[in-house]
Protein backbone atom coordinates (compact mmCIF):
# COMPACT_ATOMS: atom_id res chain seq x y z
CA UNK A 1 0.00 0.00 0.00
CA UNK A 2 1.64 3.27 -0.93
CA UNK A 3 1.01 6.68 1.31
CA UNK A 4 -1.60 4.82 4.05
CA UNK A 5 -2.64 7.78 6.00
CA UNK A 6 -2.37 5.33 9.15
CA UNK A 7 0.43 2.60 9.75
CA UNK A 8 -0.66 0.03 13.05
CA UNK A 9 1.87 -1.07 14.63
CA UNK A 10 1.04 -4.63 15.45
CA UNK A 11 -2.06 -6.50 15.13
CA UNK A 12 -2.96 -7.42 18.83
CA UNK A 13 -6.12 -6.59 20.82
CA UNK A 14 -5.68 -3.10 20.21
CA UNK A 15 -3.92 -3.05 17.19
CA UNK A 16 -7.08 -5.18 15.35
CA UNK A 17 -9.60 -2.96 16.93
CA UNK A 18 -7.88 0.21 15.46
CA UNK A 19 -7.91 -1.38 12.33
CA UNK A 20 -11.37 -1.91 12.30
CA UNK A 21 -12.03 1.23 13.75
CA UNK A 22 -9.94 3.43 11.47
CA UNK A 23 -10.83 1.90 7.89
CA UNK A 24 -14.47 1.74 8.48
CA UNK A 25 -15.75 4.82 6.86
CA UNK A 26 -13.72 3.79 3.66
CA UNK A 27 -11.94 7.56 4.03
CA UNK A 28 -8.67 6.51 5.49
CA UNK A 29 -6.17 4.07 4.21
CA UNK A 30 -4.92 1.47 6.55
CA UNK A 31 -1.71 -0.27 6.95
CA UNK A 32 -1.26 -2.65 9.84
CA UNK A 33 2.39 -4.13 10.42
CA UNK A 34 2.84 -7.42 12.20
CA UNK A 35 5.90 -9.16 13.23
CA UNK A 36 4.17 -12.50 13.70
CA UNK A 37 2.59 -14.86 10.89
CA UNK A 38 -0.77 -15.75 10.14
CA UNK A 39 -3.48 -16.65 12.92
CA UNK A 40 -4.93 -19.69 10.70
CA UNK A 41 -3.73 -22.33 12.78
CA UNK A 42 -5.20 -25.12 14.73
CA UNK A 43 -3.80 -24.53 18.06
CA UNK A 44 -4.78 -21.29 18.06
CA UNK A 45 -8.16 -21.70 17.17
CA UNK A 46 -8.82 -24.52 19.82
CA UNK A 47 -9.97 -23.21 22.78
CA UNK A 48 -7.81 -25.11 25.03
CA UNK A 49 -4.67 -25.08 22.08
CA UNK A 50 -3.49 -22.56 24.58
CA UNK A 51 -1.44 -25.34 25.98
CA UNK A 52 0.23 -25.88 22.90
CA UNK A 53 0.77 -22.17 21.97
CA UNK A 54 2.28 -21.31 25.49
CA UNK A 55 5.72 -22.65 24.35
CA UNK A 56 5.29 -22.02 20.85
CA UNK A 57 8.31 -19.16 19.23
CA UNK A 58 5.83 -19.66 16.26
CA UNK A 59 2.99 -17.90 17.56
CA UNK A 60 4.49 -16.27 21.12
CA UNK A 61 7.90 -14.09 22.06
CA UNK A 62 8.58 -16.46 24.70
CA UNK A 63 10.07 -13.55 26.74
CA UNK A 64 12.36 -14.58 30.17
CA UNK A 65 11.98 -12.05 32.73
CA UNK A 66 15.27 -11.18 35.21
CA UNK A 67 15.79 -13.32 37.68
CA UNK A 68 13.53 -12.03 40.78
CA UNK A 69 14.25 -12.00 43.99
CA UNK A 70 10.57 -11.68 45.06
CA UNK A 71 10.08 -14.90 43.20
CA UNK A 72 13.12 -16.56 44.85
CA UNK A 73 14.96 -15.63 42.58
CA UNK A 74 13.28 -17.37 39.91
CA UNK A 75 13.39 -16.53 35.96
CA UNK A 76 9.69 -16.15 35.02
CA UNK A 77 7.67 -17.23 31.27
CA UNK A 78 6.42 -14.38 29.76
CA UNK A 79 4.25 -15.30 27.06
CA UNK A 80 3.29 -12.64 24.51
CA UNK A 81 1.41 -13.20 20.85
CA UNK A 82 3.29 -12.89 18.11
CA UNK A 83 0.51 -13.53 15.95
CA UNK A 84 -2.17 -11.76 14.08
CA UNK A 85 -4.51 -11.46 17.08
CA UNK A 86 -1.61 -11.14 19.65
CA UNK A 87 -1.75 -12.28 23.05
CA UNK A 88 -5.96 -12.70 22.30
CA UNK A 89 -4.62 -15.61 20.17
CA UNK A 90 -2.99 -17.38 22.66
CA UNK A 91 -4.54 -16.11 26.13
CA UNK A 92 -6.93 -18.11 28.26
CA UNK A 93 -9.97 -15.92 26.43
CA UNK A 94 -11.20 -14.69 29.87
CA UNK A 95 -13.64 -11.57 29.18
CA UNK A 96 -13.41 -9.93 32.04
CA UNK A 97 -13.99 -6.18 32.25
CA UNK A 98 -12.59 -4.89 35.53
CA UNK A 99 -13.81 -2.50 38.37
CA UNK A 100 -15.64 0.34 37.51
CA UNK A 101 -13.84 2.19 40.20
CA UNK A 102 -10.34 1.44 38.67
CA UNK A 103 -11.41 3.48 35.93
CA UNK A 104 -13.05 6.15 38.09
CA UNK A 105 -9.24 6.50 39.21
CA UNK A 106 -7.99 6.88 35.65
CA UNK A 107 -10.32 9.90 35.40
CA UNK A 108 -9.45 11.23 38.68
CA UNK A 109 -5.86 10.78 37.57
CA UNK A 110 -6.76 13.57 35.15
CA UNK A 111 -7.44 11.99 31.96
CA UNK A 112 -11.37 13.18 30.73
CA UNK A 113 -13.10 10.55 28.76
CA UNK A 114 -11.42 7.74 30.27
CA UNK A 115 -13.67 7.14 33.56
CA UNK A 116 -16.24 4.45 33.83
CA UNK A 117 -18.72 5.69 32.29
CA UNK A 118 -16.79 6.40 28.79
CA UNK A 119 -15.07 3.00 29.23
CA UNK A 120 -18.39 0.95 29.90
CA UNK A 121 -19.57 2.26 27.19
CA UNK A 122 -17.03 1.18 25.14
CA UNK A 123 -17.08 -2.23 26.51
CA UNK A 124 -21.08 -2.17 25.86
CA UNK A 125 -20.44 -1.26 21.91
CA UNK A 126 -17.71 -4.20 21.54
CA UNK A 127 -19.67 -6.98 23.36
CA UNK A 128 -22.41 -9.59 21.70
CA UNK A 129 -23.16 -10.58 25.57
CA UNK A 130 -26.00 -13.60 26.27
CA UNK A 131 -25.95 -12.51 30.31
CA UNK A 132 -26.40 -9.88 32.07
CA UNK A 133 -28.45 -6.76 32.30
CA UNK A 134 -29.84 -5.13 28.85
CA UNK A 135 -28.80 -1.58 29.92
CA UNK A 136 -25.30 -2.58 30.82
CA UNK A 137 -24.18 -5.35 28.48
CA UNK A 138 -23.36 -4.62 25.09
CA UNK A 139 -25.99 -7.15 22.59
CA UNK A 140 -24.73 -6.29 19.30
CA UNK A 141 -21.38 -5.84 19.13
CA UNK A 142 -18.62 -7.87 16.81
CA UNK A 143 -17.39 -9.63 19.83
CA UNK A 144 -19.66 -12.82 20.49
CA UNK A 145 -19.23 -13.98 24.48
CA UNK A 146 -19.74 -17.28 25.93
CA UNK A 147 -20.31 -18.56 29.04
CA UNK A 148 -19.92 -22.40 29.83
CA UNK A 149 -22.80 -24.35 30.58
CA UNK A 150 -22.61 -28.68 30.04
CA UNK A 151 -18.61 -28.31 29.94
CA UNK A 152 -18.60 -26.94 33.58
CA UNK A 153 -17.03 -29.98 35.55
CA UNK A 154 -19.63 -31.07 38.30
CA UNK A 155 -16.82 -30.15 40.83
CA UNK A 156 -17.18 -26.65 39.91
CA UNK A 157 -20.64 -26.56 41.73
CA UNK A 158 -19.38 -27.78 44.83
CA UNK A 159 -16.59 -25.03 45.24
CA UNK A 160 -19.53 -22.30 44.78
CA UNK A 161 -21.77 -24.05 47.38
CA UNK A 162 -18.18 -24.16 49.92
CA UNK A 163 -18.23 -20.16 48.99
CA UNK A 164 -21.53 -19.88 49.48
CA UNK A 165 -20.76 -21.21 52.87
CA UNK A 166 -18.44 -19.02 53.55
CA UNK A 167 -20.66 -15.91 52.90
CA UNK A 168 -19.36 -15.51 49.18
CA UNK A 169 -22.48 -14.73 47.05
CA UNK A 170 -22.83 -16.35 43.66
CA UNK A 171 -22.39 -13.85 41.14
CA UNK A 172 -24.19 -13.99 37.67
CA UNK A 173 -22.42 -11.61 35.86
CA UNK A 174 -18.69 -10.20 36.84
CA UNK A 175 -19.29 -7.70 33.77
CA UNK A 176 -22.20 -6.21 35.86
CA UNK A 177 -22.35 -3.86 38.42
CA UNK A 178 -20.36 -5.80 41.40
CA UNK A 179 -17.52 -7.73 41.11
CA UNK A 180 -17.74 -9.46 44.48
CA UNK A 181 -18.12 -12.84 44.71
CA UNK A 182 -17.67 -16.29 42.57
CA UNK A 183 -19.09 -17.65 39.39
CA UNK A 184 -18.95 -19.20 35.91
CA UNK A 185 -16.80 -16.71 33.74
CA UNK A 186 -16.90 -14.78 30.50
CA UNK A 187 -15.34 -15.99 27.39
CA UNK A 188 -14.17 -15.03 23.92
CA UNK A 189 -15.20 -18.07 22.49
CA UNK A 190 -17.82 -18.65 19.50
CA UNK A 191 -19.17 -21.77 18.30
CA UNK A 192 -16.51 -23.78 19.55
CA UNK A 193 -13.56 -21.19 18.47
CA UNK A 194 -11.66 -18.84 19.72
CA UNK A 195 -13.31 -15.41 19.32
CA UNK A 196 -9.55 -13.48 19.12
CA UNK A 197 -9.47 -9.60 18.32
CA UNK A 198 -8.05 -11.05 14.63
CA UNK A 199 -11.38 -12.97 14.30
CA UNK A 200 -13.77 -10.54 15.51
CA UNK A 201 -12.16 -7.29 14.74
CA UNK A 202 -9.18 -7.52 12.05
CA UNK A 203 -10.27 -10.01 9.66
CA UNK A 204 -13.89 -8.37 8.69
CA UNK A 205 -11.60 -5.03 8.35
CA UNK A 206 -9.08 -6.73 5.48
CA UNK A 207 -12.24 -7.12 3.51
CA UNK A 208 -12.05 -3.62 2.27
CA UNK A 209 -10.09 -2.48 -0.45
CA UNK A 210 -8.46 0.37 1.87
CA UNK A 211 -6.83 -2.30 4.77
CA UNK A 212 -3.32 -3.73 3.88
CA UNK A 213 -1.86 -5.96 6.97
CA UNK A 214 2.06 -7.16 6.11
CA UNK A 215 2.57 -9.94 8.35
CA UNK A 216 6.37 -11.34 9.66
CA UNK A 217 6.91 -7.60 9.14
CA UNK A 218 9.11 -6.55 12.10
CA UNK A 219 9.32 -2.65 12.84
CA UNK A 220 13.13 -1.84 14.04
CA UNK A 221 12.50 1.93 14.42
CA UNK A 222 10.28 4.96 13.81
CA UNK A 223 11.41 7.69 11.06
CA UNK A 224 10.87 11.61 12.59
CA UNK A 225 11.65 14.90 10.61
CA UNK A 226 12.83 16.95 13.57
CA UNK A 227 10.13 15.99 16.75
CA UNK A 228 7.50 14.42 14.48
CA UNK A 229 7.31 10.65 13.59
CA UNK A 230 6.40 10.39 10.06
CA UNK A 231 7.01 6.92 9.31
CA UNK A 232 8.64 3.21 10.07
CA UNK A 233 11.12 1.54 9.07
CA UNK A 234 10.61 -2.66 9.30
CA UNK A 235 12.66 -5.69 8.31
CA UNK A 236 10.69 -8.85 6.02
CA UNK A 237 12.18 -11.39 4.71
CA UNK A 238 15.94 -9.76 5.20
CA UNK A 239 14.69 -6.43 3.61
CA UNK A 240 14.49 -3.28 4.85
CA UNK A 241 11.68 -0.92 4.18
CA UNK A 242 10.79 2.20 4.94
CA UNK A 243 7.29 3.69 4.87
CA UNK A 244 5.52 7.24 5.47
CA UNK A 245 2.18 7.68 7.06
CA UNK A 246 -0.21 10.63 5.54
CA UNK A 247 -1.50 11.67 9.04
CA UNK A 248 -0.14 9.39 12.17
CA UNK A 249 1.69 6.19 13.05
CA UNK A 250 -0.18 4.20 16.05
CA UNK A 251 2.25 1.86 17.90
CA UNK A 252 0.18 -0.77 19.37
CA UNK A 253 2.78 -2.96 20.63
CA UNK A 254 1.45 -4.24 24.14
CA UNK A 255 3.26 -3.32 27.40
CA UNK A 256 6.29 -5.07 26.37
CA UNK A 257 6.84 -4.41 22.70
CA UNK A 258 5.82 -0.72 22.51
CA UNK A 259 8.50 1.25 24.93
CA UNK A 260 10.69 -1.40 23.41
CA UNK A 261 10.20 0.48 20.14
CA UNK A 262 10.29 3.87 21.40
CA UNK A 263 13.35 3.36 23.52
CA UNK A 264 15.01 1.56 20.05
CA UNK A 265 13.59 4.65 18.08
CA UNK A 266 15.07 7.69 20.96
CA UNK A 267 12.23 8.15 23.03
CA UNK A 268 13.05 7.03 26.47
CA UNK A 269 15.13 7.22 29.80
CA UNK A 270 18.34 9.49 28.19
CA UNK A 271 21.00 8.18 29.96
CA UNK A 272 20.01 4.78 29.89
CA UNK A 273 19.38 5.32 25.92
CA UNK A 274 23.10 7.10 25.44
CA UNK A 275 24.94 4.13 27.70
CA UNK A 276 23.33 2.00 24.51
CA UNK A 277 24.45 4.16 21.52
CA UNK A 278 20.92 5.61 20.62
CA UNK A 279 20.55 9.05 19.59
CA UNK A 280 18.09 10.61 21.85
CA UNK A 281 15.01 12.82 20.55
CA UNK A 282 12.58 12.60 23.51
CA UNK A 283 14.27 12.39 27.31
CA UNK A 284 11.25 10.26 28.99
CA UNK A 285 12.19 8.53 32.11
CA UNK A 286 8.82 6.96 32.22
CA UNK A 287 9.03 4.92 28.74
CA UNK A 288 9.37 1.23 29.80
CA UNK A 289 8.93 2.07 33.96
CA UNK A 290 5.70 1.85 36.27
CA UNK A 291 5.19 -1.54 34.94
CA UNK A 292 2.70 -3.34 37.08
CA UNK A 293 1.44 -6.79 36.50
CA UNK A 294 -0.82 -9.48 38.38
CA UNK A 295 1.62 -12.24 40.82
CA UNK A 296 -0.65 -15.58 41.13
CA UNK A 297 -0.25 -19.02 43.13
CA UNK A 298 -2.63 -21.89 43.71
CA UNK A 299 -3.22 -24.74 46.27
CA UNK A 300 -3.99 -28.13 44.54
CA UNK A 301 -5.61 -31.20 45.96
CA UNK A 302 -6.61 -34.43 45.57
CA UNK A 303 -9.78 -35.27 44.96
CA UNK A 304 -11.31 -38.20 45.41
CA UNK A 305 -13.83 -38.05 42.60
CA UNK A 306 -12.89 -37.79 39.35
CA UNK A 307 -11.64 -34.59 37.65
CA UNK A 308 -11.11 -33.32 34.03
CA UNK A 309 -8.00 -35.16 34.26
CA UNK A 310 -9.60 -38.14 33.94
CA UNK A 311 -10.86 -36.48 30.47
CA UNK A 312 -7.94 -35.42 29.29
CA UNK A 313 -4.78 -37.66 31.05
CA UNK A 314 -5.33 -41.46 29.53
CA UNK A 315 -4.82 -41.56 25.45
CA UNK A 316 -8.31 -42.83 25.29
CA UNK A 317 -9.51 -39.69 26.84
CA UNK A 318 -7.58 -37.20 24.78
CA UNK A 319 -8.69 -39.59 21.77
CA UNK A 320 -12.42 -39.19 22.91
CA UNK A 321 -12.23 -35.26 23.58
CA UNK A 322 -10.26 -34.66 20.54
CA UNK A 323 -13.42 -36.08 18.11
CA UNK A 324 -15.91 -34.57 20.11
CA UNK A 325 -13.66 -31.16 19.26
CA UNK A 326 -13.45 -32.11 15.72
CA UNK A 327 -16.59 -33.49 15.24
CA UNK A 328 -18.98 -31.37 17.57
CA UNK A 329 -16.84 -28.22 18.20
CA UNK A 330 -17.74 -29.28 21.93
CA UNK A 331 -16.52 -30.72 25.05
CA UNK A 332 -13.14 -29.77 27.30
CA UNK A 333 -11.15 -28.75 24.03
CA UNK A 334 -13.38 -26.08 23.42
CA UNK A 335 -13.29 -24.42 26.43
CA UNK A 336 -11.02 -23.01 28.71
CA UNK A 337 -9.61 -24.85 31.68
CA UNK A 338 -10.58 -21.61 34.34
CA UNK A 339 -14.12 -21.87 33.76
CA UNK A 340 -14.70 -20.51 37.04
CA UNK A 341 -13.38 -17.70 39.36
CA UNK A 342 -14.25 -14.77 41.61
CA UNK A 343 -13.26 -11.57 43.40
CA UNK A 344 -12.75 -11.23 47.39
CA UNK A 345 -11.76 -8.71 50.11
CA UNK A 346 -8.76 -9.98 52.29
CA UNK A 347 -10.33 -6.82 54.59
CA UNK A 348 -14.12 -6.22 54.64
CA UNK A 349 -13.43 -2.63 55.14
CA UNK A 350 -11.33 -2.20 51.56
CA UNK A 351 -13.67 -0.57 49.91
CA UNK A 352 -13.63 -2.42 46.24
CA UNK A 353 -12.03 -6.58 46.09
CA UNK A 354 -8.64 -6.80 45.92
CA UNK A 355 -8.04 -10.51 45.02
CA UNK A 356 -8.82 -12.50 42.07
CA UNK A 357 -9.62 -16.56 42.63
CA UNK A 358 -9.47 -18.82 39.77
CA UNK A 359 -10.78 -22.76 40.14
CA UNK A 360 -9.92 -25.58 37.73
CA UNK A 361 -11.33 -28.75 38.56
CA UNK A 362 -7.82 -29.88 36.82
CA UNK A 363 -3.76 -30.32 38.29
CA UNK A 364 -0.61 -30.42 36.67
CA UNK A 365 1.51 -31.21 40.41
CA UNK A 366 3.91 -32.73 37.96
CA UNK A 367 6.30 -30.92 36.23
CA UNK A 368 7.12 -31.01 32.76
CA UNK A 369 9.70 -28.82 31.46
CA UNK A 370 9.37 -26.81 27.94
CA UNK A 371 5.04 -27.55 28.08
CA UNK A 372 1.98 -25.93 30.11
CA UNK A 373 0.86 -29.68 30.61
CA UNK A 374 -3.24 -28.60 30.29
CA UNK A 375 -3.02 -31.69 27.83
CA UNK A 376 -1.30 -33.82 29.55
CA UNK A 377 -3.01 -33.23 33.32
CA UNK A 378 -1.45 -35.50 35.93
CA UNK A 379 -2.95 -39.42 36.18
CA UNK A 380 -4.70 -39.30 39.38
CA UNK A 381 -7.90 -36.91 40.01
CA UNK A 382 -6.77 -33.64 40.79
CA UNK A 383 -7.98 -29.37 41.22
CA UNK A 384 -6.71 -26.10 42.15
CA UNK A 385 -7.99 -23.20 43.68
CA UNK A 386 -5.81 -19.80 42.50
CA UNK A 387 -5.42 -16.56 43.51
CA UNK A 388 -3.68 -12.94 41.90
CA UNK A 389 -3.82 -9.96 43.29
CA UNK A 390 -6.07 -7.04 41.92
CA UNK A 391 -3.68 -4.00 42.47
CA UNK A 392 0.05 -4.86 43.46
CA UNK A 393 2.10 -2.27 44.76
CA UNK A 394 5.30 -3.59 43.62
CA UNK A 395 6.78 -1.99 40.13
CA UNK A 396 8.89 -3.11 37.28
CA UNK A 397 10.42 -1.78 34.18
CA UNK A 398 11.61 -2.86 31.05
CA UNK A 399 14.26 -1.58 29.24
CA UNK A 400 15.83 -2.32 25.76
CA UNK A 401 19.64 -4.53 26.19
CA UNK A 402 21.05 -3.05 23.41
CA UNK A 403 20.37 -0.85 19.89
CA UNK A 404 19.69 -4.12 18.26
CA UNK A 405 16.08 -4.42 17.28
CA UNK A 406 15.98 -8.19 17.17
CA UNK A 407 17.26 -8.53 20.97
CA UNK A 408 14.58 -8.78 23.63
CA UNK A 409 14.23 -6.22 26.10
CA UNK A 410 15.26 -6.44 29.86
CA UNK A 411 12.22 -7.61 31.81
CA UNK A 412 12.28 -7.00 35.74
CA UNK A 413 9.01 -7.27 36.74
CA UNK A 414 10.32 -6.81 40.33
CA UNK A 415 7.23 -8.93 41.95
CA UNK A 416 6.07 -9.04 45.59
CA UNK A 417 8.84 -6.35 46.11
CA UNK A 418 5.92 -4.74 48.16
CA UNK A 419 5.08 -5.73 51.60
CA UNK A 420 1.31 -5.31 51.16
CA UNK A 421 1.52 -7.32 47.88
CA UNK A 422 2.75 -9.97 50.33
CA UNK A 423 0.19 -9.38 52.99
CA UNK A 424 -2.24 -9.97 50.47
CA UNK A 425 -0.99 -13.14 48.96
CA UNK A 426 -0.69 -14.82 52.25
CA UNK A 427 -4.30 -13.68 53.80
CA UNK A 428 -5.87 -15.39 50.69
CA UNK A 429 -3.46 -18.32 50.89
CA UNK A 430 -5.17 -18.78 54.00
CA UNK A 431 -8.70 -17.78 52.60
CA UNK A 432 -8.36 -20.75 50.25
CA UNK A 433 -7.38 -23.25 52.71
CA UNK A 434 -10.94 -22.27 54.93
CA UNK A 435 -12.61 -22.41 51.71
CA UNK A 436 -11.01 -25.90 50.70
CA UNK A 437 -12.10 -27.17 54.35
CA UNK A 438 -15.87 -25.92 53.91
CA UNK A 439 -18.45 -28.65 52.91
CA UNK A 440 -18.92 -29.83 50.35
CA UNK A 441 -15.81 -29.34 48.76
CA UNK A 442 -13.77 -30.55 51.87
CA UNK A 443 -15.71 -34.20 50.75
CA UNK A 444 -14.15 -34.39 47.91
CA UNK A 445 -10.44 -33.70 49.21
CA UNK A 446 -8.59 -37.11 49.80
CA UNK A 447 -5.23 -34.46 50.13
CA UNK A 448 -4.05 -31.60 49.69
CA UNK A 449 -0.88 -31.80 47.39
CA UNK A 450 0.53 -28.46 47.23
CA UNK A 451 1.83 -26.45 49.43
CA UNK A 452 1.03 -29.73 51.02
CA UNK A 453 -0.20 -29.58 54.93
CA UNK A 454 3.12 -29.20 56.56
CA UNK A 455 3.30 -25.80 55.10
CA UNK A 456 1.82 -24.13 57.79
CA UNK A 457 3.10 -20.88 59.59
CA UNK A 458 3.47 -17.46 58.19
CA UNK A 459 6.99 -17.63 56.93
CA UNK A 460 6.80 -20.92 55.43
CA UNK A 461 3.65 -20.02 53.48
CA UNK A 462 5.31 -16.79 52.34
CA UNK A 463 8.59 -18.74 51.21
CA UNK A 464 6.41 -21.21 49.34
CA UNK A 465 4.14 -18.05 47.82
CA UNK A 466 7.38 -16.88 46.88
CA UNK A 467 8.80 -19.97 45.19
CA UNK A 468 5.66 -21.07 43.19
CA UNK A 469 4.30 -17.31 41.62
CA UNK A 470 4.57 -15.54 38.63
CA UNK A 471 2.89 -13.40 36.54
CA UNK A 472 -1.09 -14.34 35.20
CA UNK A 473 -0.04 -12.67 32.05
CA UNK A 474 -1.29 -8.94 32.48
CA UNK A 475 1.33 -6.47 32.23
CA UNK A 476 0.40 -2.63 32.13
CA UNK A 477 1.03 0.58 32.18
CA UNK A 478 4.83 0.88 30.74
CA UNK A 479 3.69 3.61 28.59
CA UNK A 480 1.36 5.15 31.15
CA UNK A 481 -1.20 7.49 29.96
CA UNK A 482 -1.35 11.26 31.97
CA UNK A 483 -1.53 14.74 31.44
CA UNK A 484 1.88 15.60 32.89
CA UNK A 485 4.79 14.91 30.68
CA UNK A 486 6.97 14.51 33.77
CA UNK A 487 4.85 11.48 35.09
CA UNK A 488 3.35 10.09 31.55
CA UNK A 489 4.34 8.91 28.39
CA UNK A 490 1.00 9.75 26.62
CA UNK A 491 -1.66 12.22 27.17
CA UNK A 492 -5.33 11.92 27.55
CA UNK A 493 -5.56 11.58 23.66
CA UNK A 494 -3.15 9.05 23.39
CA UNK A 495 -0.56 11.09 21.58
CA UNK A 496 3.16 10.74 23.11
CA UNK A 497 4.50 13.38 24.95
CA UNK A 498 6.62 15.99 23.03
CA UNK A 499 6.50 13.92 19.55
CA UNK A 500 3.98 14.26 16.73
CA UNK A 501 2.46 12.39 14.70
CA UNK A 502 2.78 9.56 17.10
CA UNK A 503 0.04 7.43 19.46
CA UNK A 504 0.33 4.79 21.15
CA UNK A 505 -2.87 2.09 21.97
CA UNK A 506 -3.04 -0.70 23.86
CA UNK A 507 -2.57 -1.56 27.48
CA UNK A 508 0.85 -0.45 28.32
CA UNK A 509 -0.92 3.12 28.46
CA UNK A 510 -3.45 2.02 31.56
CA UNK A 511 -2.70 4.45 33.94
CA UNK A 512 -2.84 2.04 36.62
CA UNK A 513 -3.78 -1.84 36.76
CA UNK A 514 -7.48 -3.10 36.93
CA UNK A 515 -9.05 -5.77 38.73
CA UNK A 516 -8.88 -8.88 36.66
CA UNK A 517 -7.90 -10.49 33.50
CA UNK A 518 -6.72 -7.14 31.17
CA UNK A 519 -8.18 -8.59 27.37
CA UNK A 520 -11.29 -6.66 27.42
CA UNK A 521 -9.70 -3.60 28.91
CA UNK A 522 -7.21 -3.10 25.92
CA UNK A 523 -9.83 -4.05 23.37
CA UNK A 524 -12.02 -1.52 24.90
CA UNK A 525 -9.53 1.14 25.29
CA UNK A 526 -8.78 1.03 21.44
CA UNK A 527 -12.12 1.38 20.46
CA UNK A 528 -12.22 4.84 22.61
CA UNK A 529 -8.91 5.93 21.34
CA UNK A 530 -9.77 4.97 17.64
CA UNK A 531 -12.63 7.85 18.48
CA UNK A 532 -10.20 10.15 19.46
CA UNK A 533 -8.12 9.76 16.23
CA UNK A 534 -11.18 9.52 13.91
CA UNK A 535 -12.13 13.06 16.21
CA UNK A 536 -8.61 14.54 15.39
CA UNK A 537 -8.53 13.68 11.52
CA UNK A 538 -11.40 15.47 10.75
Amino acid sequence: MQNPDFIIIGAGSSGCVMAERLSASGRHKVLVLEAGGDDRRFFVQMPLGYGKTFFDPKVNWMYRAEPDPGLAGNVDHWPRGRVLGGSSSINAMVWMRGNRADFDDWLAAGNPGWGSEDMWQAFRSVECAVIGDELNRGRTGPLNLFVPGATVHPLTRKWFEAGEAMGLPLNPDFNGESQDGIGLLEFTIHKGRRLSAARAFLRPAMKRPNVRVVTNAHVTSLTFDGSRVTGVTYRRGGKLVTISAGREVILSGGAVNSPQLLQLSGIGPAEHLKSLGIEVRRDNPNVGRNLEDHVGTNYTFRANCATINQQLGPWWGKLHAGLRYVLMRDGPLSVSLNQAGGFIRTDPDRPRPNMQLYFQAFSTVIPRPGERPILSPDPWPGFSIGWSNCRPRSRGEIMVRSSDPFEAPRISPNALSHEDDVAEMLATGKFIRRMAAAKPMADCIEAELLPGPDIVDDDAMIDDIRRRSGTVYHPVATCRMGPDPERAVVDPRLRVHGVDGLRVVDCSIFPNIIAGNTNAAAIAAAWRASELVLQDAG
